[in-house]
């Protein structure tokens, strides 16, 4: 069998397996978030942070909840990081010097999971698994109930409340990411993953030097990272390292982990709208795209002229043999077009318009499918933006979902897709002007520039994959690096909670024969063109500067 049939297995594998659970699962998450019930528990939990969890929040509640409960993560993880050298199970390892510290209780709290460190040097077990795990949970559980915020704007009417952000919280970590965790957990130890809390063993000599190395809880971690979309690897080779991914079958099952609650929540929206077919619509969006681009990127992987390509059968330098073309170029997709950021191959060594479309998925803001909660308000947001275009082309005043799209929800929707481009353009800019950050390049040219505009496009987009080649661990990277993530984590939930407050309180309009039908092909149609739109003519001459240009030359 040759490689690109596998491949083609491979997805459809993959396709049917979403398929099957899509709908079971979309639909236990919409009762999940509906619920009136609070098991046992859920309602100790309460108890312990003081929570009412029956009180209704307006949004300015509900964000304050986010941004306070976020902030404490913060705190907690950076004072963890900082004691580390005092803590038990440390495994000798001494504690983070303040600016990684700061970087990475960020990016976990972010749902980023950049890591300028290498993992197994450096954080030993109470770290690894009493902080970054534990945000592994709860920053997923937090997109996921920004997002849920944001379908209860589109649902409810005369009101401007939108649910409770700490029932919302709870629910999302003890119903729906806790659960499937233990079964993904067990399914990677059967695969072969490692895990346990022994220390560190010398298992040989390599090059002239001893080859040392520590276990871990990592089948756990590794489960979490891929569903909640969060990244971040118990070891510097991240997914591409045997102790995490050890085989073909676990590479599949983590991609199938990681798209799994993206895609699914599109059910969850259209079961609280009220329309399966508005989620359906969505879905075949996010669908599109991302099928679109796993072609392109598994033909561009294959297809690479060059004596050496065509021995090894296609670019294989920087992938695993174990998975090979197909396998890593399914996994670059699939985390680049969501906010995972786990990694199975160097991306640095993917072929140039291969490098430029991992780039590219997470410049479209992440949302085929996207992250965790984020992927499915980030799409929302495009609809919106995609009535008003739709509205503006017949002369009609733009609705959703029976909610008018005036100036205020257009400028809110304009906000949150401006944010993380001038994040991104800004300090990419600021980056290649300075001498010191230019001097972190392994390379210099296009690919020297793509190292550093995809490493502000992986921390401002809360994916956390590195391009590799960039020596991130400087004070300079460090730092701007960590409020680009932040700014882009919390800047974009603050619209997004306003225009679903705005929602919530205009009474609903009725449908007549001059409604855009917002549940056709045409309007999924309509979407994938205004993503693809709004995508090219804001990042492309950056794209021209670094993997375009590189693509073309080789």
């Amino acid at each position: 069998m040759s490689s690109q049939i596998a491949g083609v297995l491979q997805l459809l594998a993959l396709i049917t397996a979403l398929a099957l659970l899509h709908r079971p699962l979309g639909d236990y998450m919409a009762k999940v978030y509906s619920s009136g019930r609070h098991y046992r528990p859920e309602r100790w939990i309460y108890r312990v942070i003081g929570a009412d969890p029956a009180a209704e929040m307006r949004w300015p509640a509900y964000l304050r909840a986010v941004l306070a409960f976020s902030a404490v993560s913060v705190l907690l993880l950076y004072l963890m990081q900082r004691v580390q050298g005092s803590l038990p199970g440390s495994l000798g390892f001494s504690s983070i010097d303040p600016d990684q510290a700061f970087n990475t209780a960020v990016s976990f709290v972010a749902n980023t999971n950049w890591q300028s460190y290498y993992g197994e040097q450096a954080m030993g077990h109470v770290v690894q698994t009493g902080g970054l795990a534990v945000q592994n949970f709860v920053s997923a559980a937090v997109g996921m109930a920004v997002a849920v915020a944001l379908v209860r704007g589109f649902s409810r009417s005369r009101t401007g409340e939108l649910g409770n952000f700490w029932t919302d919280l709870v629910r999302g970590t003890v119903r729906i990411l806790l659960p499937i965790s233990v079964i993904g957990a067990v399914v990677l130890v059967a695969c072969g993953a490692i895990q346990n809390f022994s220390g560190i063993h010398q298992v040989g000599q390599f090059l002239g030097g001893p080859q040392e190395w520590n276990g871990g809880a990592v089948a756990s971690q590794e489960a979490i990272k891929e569903l909640g979309t969060n990244g971040g690897g118990y070891f510097n080779a991240n997914s591409s390292h045997p102790f995490e991914n050890p085989t073909p079958l676990s590479n599949l099952f983590e991609i199938f982990l990681i798209l799994l609650i993206p895609f699914a929540l599109t059910r969850t929206f259209g079961r609280m709208v009220g329309s399966p077919k508005q989620g359906y619509a969505i879905l075949g969006a996010m669908a599109v795209i991302w099928i679109g681009f796993t072609a392109l990127m598994m033909w561009t992987e294959f297809a690479h002229r060059g004596p050496a390509f065509e021995i090894a059968g296609g670019a294989m330098e920087g992938k695993e043999t174990r998975f090979g073309i197909a396998g890593s170029s399914l996994f670059a997709v699939a985390t680049t077009l969501t906010s995972t950021g786990a990694v199975n191959s160097f991306h640095s060594s993917y072929t140039g318009f291969g490098g430029g479309i991992t780039m590219l998925g997470m410049q479209l803001g992440e949302i085929a499918p996207g992250g965790v909660g984020s992927g499915l308000y980030g799409m929302l947001i495009m609809a919106v933006i995609a009535v008003f275009i739709a509205g503006l082309m017949v002369g009609r005043t733009p609705e959703y979902l029976g909610k008018k799209i005036g100036t205020r929800q257009i400028k809110l929707a304009a906000c949150y897709i401006l944010v993380t481009p001038a994040l991104v353009l800004g300090f990419t800019a600021v980056a290649m002007a300075l001498p010191t950050p230019a001097d972190s390049m392994t390379n210099t040219g296009a690919h020297g520039f793509s190292e550093i505009l995809y490493a502000y496009t992986s921390g401002a987009n809360n994916n956390g994959s590195a391009f590799a080649g960039l020596n991130a661990d400087t004070p300079w990277f460090n730092t701007t690096i960590g409020i680009a993530m932040a700014l882009g984590r919390f800047l974009p939930m603050v619209f997004v909670l306003a225009l679903a407050g705005s929602l919530a309180e205009q009474q609903p309009v009725p449908t007549t024969a001059g409604t855009l039908r917002t549940d056709k092909p045409l309007y999924a149609g309509l979407l994938v063109g205004t993503i693809l739109t709004v995508t090219g003519l804001t990042y492309f001459p950056a794209l021209a500067l670094g993997p375009l240009a590189e693509g073309l030359a080789s």
